[in-house]
C-alpha cells in the first residue's frame, strides 16, 4: 500500500527551496573567509537534514495536508539558517587573536594578584625586603605595566579601605619612597600624581574618609623627603583659598602628620600660612556674624581645634603623632639616598594636570621655564647700572661660571654689602629644582681663588648651613670632593679651603664628623700636602677661637661610637705633626697652640658630651 501511494505534492515545492538555499549559500561562500566557509557547510548539511527528515514526516502525512503549510515550514527554516549564519559571523574571532588576548590577560591578572599579596603582608619590619622584591618585578615585566597596578592597588586601598593610622600611612609612604630610590623617579612622579588625582576626585565626591587616607599618605611621603616642602605648602594654599568644611578637616590632617617638620623646613612660609589662616578665619566668622547677626559669628569645633593646631605648631609644641619619628625607616630610605630622587620641581598644577607628557617630572624640564626670572632676578638685584652690570657678568664668565644658576649666585654673593645682605639676595633667587646645590659650591669657589681668606664667605656659608640643613649634606659633600684634590692643589687654595672649613666647625654649621673621609693613620694618604693642609686647619681652628668653641668643636663627635676611628686619626695627628720644637720653646701663638691641643684632647674624652655655652 506504501509503494502505491504518490509523493505528495509539496516535495518539489521543499526541492525548489533547497536549491534557492544552496545558490545563497554559493554566493556568501565567495564572500566569507574559511572558517565562514566551514560554518556554511555545517548550515547546508543541517538544512539537508532537516529537508530528509521533513519528507519522511510528509510521506506518512495524510493527503489532506496543504502545499501552502509546507511552504511556510520550509520558508522558517530557511530564515533561522541564515541568521544563526550572519550571528556567527559577527562573533567570530580568529585562533591567533583569541590566543594572545587570553594570553596578555592571564598574565596580567597573575602579576596583580602577586603583587596585592606582597603588599597586603606589608609592614614596618619587611618593607625592606617586599621593595626588593617588587624592585625584582620590575626587572621581569614592563615598568608601566607594574607601575599602573602598584598606583591602582595602594590609591585603591586608601579610597576603599577603613581609617588609616600613622603607622599605616608610614608604611606605604616608606615603600614608595623606597621603590622610586630603586627603580628610578619616574615611579615616585607617577605615583604622586595618582595619588593627586585620585585626592581632587575623592574632594569632589565629598569622601571625607579617602581625603584624609589619601591626605595622610601625602603628608608621609613628605616626611620620608621623596617630596619638598613647598609642595605641601602650596596644597596648604589651595586649602586655605575654599577652606570649606572638608578642606579644615585635611588642613588639621597635614598639620597633625608634619606640621613640626613643615616649620622646621621653611619657617618663613609656615609664618605666612598661618597669618593667612588667620585673615581667612576672621573672614568667615564676619561672614558668619552677618548671616545670623549675632555679633559672635561662632565657628564650628573642627575650625577651633585647627587654630589650637596652629597655634601648638606655632609654638614649637610637638603633637602626640611626632612623637615617633620612625627612625628605623628613615635611616633605611637614608642608605637609599632617597633625596636624590626627591621631586623638587614638582608643582601641585603639575601633579593634577591631565595633559602631561614627557618627562615632565625632571627638574630640567622647569629650567626653561624660570632661566628668564633667574636671570631677571640677577639683573634687577644689580642696581648699580648697566655697566657694572656687564663687567659682573664677564667677571662670572671668566671664573667659570656657565650657567644661569651660577652667574646669579655669583653675582649676589659678589655683589652684597655684607654676608645678610648677600643671604638675603639668594634667598629670593629661588633656584629651581636641585640649581640650589650651587650656591654653596660657588662661595666655596670664590672663597679659593682670592689671594688671601677672607672670612666673608666662610660667614655666608655659615648662615646657609644654618638656613637650611640640606645645605649641610651639600657643604660636605663638596668639601670632600676638594679633599681628593689636596695633591694637586695649589698652596694658597689649600690654605684658604683650611681657614674656610676651621670657621665653619667652629661655629657649629658644620662638625669635624666631616673629616671621616680622611684616614689620617694611613701614611699613603698623609702626603706631605695633605699633612700641611690639615695642620693649617687644626692650628687655625685652635688658635683662631674661643677656649668655649674649641671645646664644643672636639665634643662633639666625642660620645658616639662610630667616630672612635676619627678620634684616635685626630689624636694620632696631634702626636705625629702637631708637637714640634717650635710649639715646646716659643710662647705666644705656639704656647697657645700647645694648650688648646691638651685642651682639644681632653674634649675628645668627654664621653657625656657636655658643652660649654
Amino acid at each position: 500500500m506504501v509503494k502505491n501511494m504518490k509523493a505528495p505534492v509539496a516535495v518539489p515545492a521543499v526541492k525548489r527551496k533547497l536549491k534557492d538555499a544552496d545558490r545563497t549559500a554559493k554566493r556568501k561562500r565567495k564572500r566569507k573567509s574559511a572558517g565562514t566557509a566551514t560554518d556554511v557547510k555545517k548550515v547546508e548539511t543541517s538544512v539537508e537534514e532537516e529537508a530528509s527528515e521533513e519528507e519522511e514526516v510528509m510521506v506518512q502525512k495524510d493527503e489532506s495536508d496543504t502545499d501552502d503549510d509546507e511552504e511556510h515550514k520550509v520558508e522558517e527554516n530557511v530564515v533561522t539558517t541564515a541568521t544563526t549564519e550572519n550571528s556567527a559571523a559577527v562573533k567570530y574571532v580568529p585562533p591567533h587573536l583569541r590566543q594572545k588576548q587570553s594570553a596578555v590577560s592571564e598574565d596580567t591578572v597573575r602579576l596583580q594578584r602577586r603583587i596585592r599579596g606582597l603588599l597586603n603582608r606589608l609592614s614596618e619590619a619587611n618593607v625592606e625586603s617586599i621593595t626588593s622584591d617588587v624592585s625584582t618585578i620590575f626587572q621581569a615585566n614592563g615598568r608601566h605595566m607594574v607601575t599602573e597596578i602598584l598606583c591602582n592597588e595602594i590609591v585603591g586601598a586608601c579610597i576603599e579601605g577603613p581609617r588609616g593610622n600613622d603607622q599605616y600611612a608610614a608604611v606605604f609612604a616608606a615603600f614608595v619612597a623606597g621603590m622610586a630610590a630603586s627603580v628610578g623617579i619616574d615611579f615616585g612622579a607617577k605615583f604622586v600624581a595618582a595619588l593627586a588625582k585620585a585626592l581632587e576626585d575623592q574632594y569632589v565626591k565629598e569622601d571625607n574618609l579617602a581625603v584624609r587616607n589619601l591626605t595622610m599618605l601625602l603628608s608621609h611621603l613628605y616626611v620620608f623627603r621623596l617630596l619638598p616642602c613647598e609642595l605641601l605648602y602650596e596644597l596648604l594654599g589651595v586649602l586655605c583659598k575654599r577652606f570649606q568644611e572638608l578642606d579644615v578637616a585635611t588642613i588639621l590632617t597635614i598639620l597633625q602628620s608634619c606640621g613640626i617638620g613643615l616649620r622646621g623646613d621653611d619657617p618663613a612660609a609656615m609664618k605666612d600660612f598661618i597669618l593667612s589662616i588667620q585673615q581667612r578665619t576672621a573672614d568667615v566668622k564676619s561672614q558668619l556674624a552677618k548671616a545670623t547677626e549675632n555679633s559672635s559669628g561662632g565657628l564650628s569645633k573642627r575650625v577651633q581645634f585647627m587654630l589650637d593646631t596652629i597655634c601648638e605648631i606655632k609654638n614649637n609644641k610637638k603633637q602626640s603623632k611626632e612623637l615617633v619619628p620612625h627612625a628605623r625607616l628613615k635611616k633605611w630610605l637614608q642608605k637609599l639616598s632617597v633625596e636624590d630622587v626627591q621631586l623638587r620641581a614638582v608643582t601641585w598644577v603639575k601633579l593634577i594636570d591631565t595633559a602631561q607628557k614627557g618627562q615632565w617630572w625632571l627638574p630640567t624640564a622647569a629650567d626653561a621655564e624660570h632661566a628668564s626670572e633667574v636671570r631677571g632676578e640677577m639683573l634687577g638685584a644689580m642696581d648699580a647700572g648697566a655697566l657694572e652690570t656687564d663687567k659682573m657678568l664677564q667677571l662670572a664668565a671668566s671664573q667659570r661660571m656657565n650657567t644661569d644658576a651660577r652667574r646669579a649666585v655669583f653675582c649676589m654673593v659678589m655683589s652684597g654689602e655684607d654676608y645678610l645682605d648677600a643671604f638675603e639676595k639668594i634667598l629670593r633667587l629661588k633656584l629651581p629644582g636641585t640649581q640650589d646645590r650651587e650656591v654653596l659650591r660657588v662661595i666655596v669657589e670664590c672663597c679659593l681663588q682670592e689671594k688671601v681668606f677672607n672670612k666673608y664667605y666662610a660667614l655666608l656659608a655659615a648662615k646657609i648651613c644654618q638656613h637650611d640643613k640640606n645645605h649641610k649634606f651639600t657643604m660636605q659633600y663638596c668639601l670632600w670632593d676638594h679633599f681628593k684634590q689636596l695633591d694637586s692643589m695649589e698652596l694658597r687654595r689649600s690654605a684658604n679651603l683650611a681657614r674656610f672649613l676651621g670657621h665653619l666647625i667652629s661655629s657649629g654649621s658644620l662638625s669635624l664628623s666631616v673629616l671621616k673621609a680622611v684616614d689620617f693613620a694611613d701614611p699613603r694618604v698623609m702626603t706631605p700636602k695633605v699633612v700641611m693642609h690639615f695642620r693649617i686647619f687644626l692650628e687655625s681652628l685652635l688658635t683662631e677661637y674661643t677656649d668655649e668653641k674649641v671645646w664644643n668643636s672636639f665634643s662633639r663627635i666625642a660620645p658616639s661610637p662610630k667616630f672612635q676611628e676619627l678620634r684616635d686619626g685626630l689624636v694620632l695627628f696631634f702626636h705625629q705633626y702637631m708637637k714640634s720644637a717650635r710649639v715646646q720653646e716659643k710662647e705666644g701663638s705656639a704656647g697657645l697652640l700647645a694648650l688648646r691641643l691638651k685642651l682639644a684632647k681632653k674634649a675628645l674624652k668627654n664621653v657625656a658630651g657636655v658643652l660649654l655655652k
